[in-house]
């Protein structure tokens, strides 16, 4: 059975909500799924079973959410190879900000760095539009699921 890891970086709890909702998605498709809410890179597991999914909102003025900072310091401290690492990248932002999903980026670009390779575009989502991230992300996701 394939295993998805979703590291979540939330401030308000919108990216966890989002979370919650695509385990069970992927849940439904046959992946078992593990949700860190305090990332480290230990949760991180490279095998072809195996696929990392970024779940992430941006805070401040691009800045990383409080709980995912730790993650990102140990990427940068630790350089760990990463080749052989599959992930999904999602972000929620404002687009009313020069930062519009800002950390999913600095995430995604340091991922890149160390040899993991993305799967599928990024995904960002936009909160202020009436559609709820929820919706978004599952379209996303069951595009992704289809291709598998």
């Amino acid at each position: 059975m394939k295993q998805v890891t979703l590291l979540v970086g939330s401030t308000l709890g919108a990216a966890e909500d989002l979370a919650a909702d695509l385990a069970e998605i992927l849940e439904q498709n046959s992946y078992h799924t593990v949700i860190h809410t305090s990332p480290q890179v230990d949760h991180i597991l490279i095998s072809p079973e195996h696929i990392l999914l970024l779940i992430c909102s941006t805070h401040g003025a691009g800045d990383l959410p409080e709980n995912i900072q730790p993650f990102y310091q140990q990427l940068l401290d630790q350089a760990p190879n990463l080749t052989g690492l599959n992930y999904l990248a999602v972000g929620l932002g404002d687009s009313a900000y020069d930062t519009f999903c800002q950390a999913i980026q600095t995430l995604d670009h340091q991922l890149s760095q160390l040899g993991a390779i993305r799967l599928e575009d990024q995904l960002k989502i936009d909160v202020s539009l009436a559609d709820p991230p929820e919706m978004i992300a599952k379209k996303w996701l069951d595009l992704w699921l289809t291709k598998q």
